[in-house]
């Protein structure tokens, strides 16, 4: 396979040791990096020296306010001129040498994805209903994913996620990169309008980083409510095709998965997590009616606000 010149892009906010370690592993990488953009809020957070240690990294720094999800994203594939971008999170963690090197053998083996993403394998400290919805949003088997399938996937037709993924310079020039101003879910958003033009998005299960959280309800709520704001502003992409039915089936799997494995304890707890997952969507999609300060209670992304105001 030709070498493709790739460059990894990583936002970044009060990067620490879990920072310098995922710095570590990319560098460490069998496919080659050209470099590492990393797009810093707040300068006085950063560690200049990582520079002199990690010779690839190439900081750029912003103030919180200019910080947005699809903006700050935007802004760094413009300062790229690579064939390949990985963008990842700061909280990722390759779980080997292999992982730049299958994304763009993804992308490279396949004309038609414009994007692929990384699979992603809970963390030692994630709790046990977390792991299993890592493995039902991120299965063992690879895939394609176009237009023609939303009958199968629905709105996981578009499903992308910048935890770790990579992108093909010229088909995102073509489609107009990231939006400007997300709230969140950029990835899914620009996938949307990448696979209604024609293109895929590959999920590449052999691409591996370990990446999980555990969420409280109201951490639940917020992230959810951003979600539904994100999808009632891009109504090219998500409207005929909701959520609420893969919620659904998330639901159900996972409780067919407590009672089979004996966690009988846990059912409460699904509950609870799934009731303050749908009442954060069901909000954030008609955040519309509401008043700005009940916005500002509901939403994990406060700055986004005061632009938008």
């Amino acid at each position: 396979m030709k070498t493709l010149k790739t460059d990894v892009i990583i936002p970044a906010y009060r990067p620490g040791e879990e920072f310098e370690k995922l710095l570590e592993r990319l560098s460490a990488q069998k496919y080659p990096i050209n470099k590492i953009l990393v797009m810093n809020t707040e300068k006085k957070f950063w560690k200049e020296t990582w520079e002199q240690e990690y010779p690839l990294v190439e900081v750029r720094h912003l103030t919180k306010e200019e910080f947005d999800h699809g903006g700050t994203r935007r802004q760094a594939a413009e300062l790229s001129d690579a064939e390949i971008l990985v963008f990842m999170t700061q909280d990722a963690m390759p779980a080997d040498r292999e992982l730049i090197g299958a994304l763009v053998g993804a992308l490279a083996e396949n004309p038609q994805a414009g994007a692929a993403y990384a699979r992603q394998l809970p963390k030692k400290d994630c709790r046990f209903l977390e792991k299993y919805t890592r493995s039902f949003n991120y299965p063992e088997q690879s895939c394609l994913k176009t237009e023609k399938d939303v009958q199968t996937y629905g709105i996981k037709t578009y499903f992308c996620s910048n935890v770790c993924a990579a992108y093909d310079h010229r088909i995102y020039d073509e489609i107009g990169g990231f939006p400007e101003h997300a709230i969140f879910n950029e990835d899914m958003i620009y996938a949307g309008w990448m696979v209604k033009k024609g293109y895929g998005v590959a999920y590449v299960s052999e691409a591996r980083v370990y990446h999980s959280h555990n969420y409280t309800c109201m951490q639940q709520f917020h992230r959810n409510f951003d979600l539904g704001v994100s999808q009632a502003e891009h109504p090219e992409v998500f409207e005929g095709v909701p959520s609420e039915g893969e919620g659904i089936r998330l639901v159900k799997k996972s409780m067919a998965y407590l009672l089979k494995t004996g966690h009988i304890c846990l059912i409460p707890g699904l509950f609870l997590q799934s009731a303050s997952k749908y009442a954060g969507y069901f909000l954030g999609k008609r955040y519309k009616k509401l008043s700005e300060k009940m916005i500002r209670s509901c939403t994990m992304n406060p700055e986004y606000w005061k632009k938008n105001k």
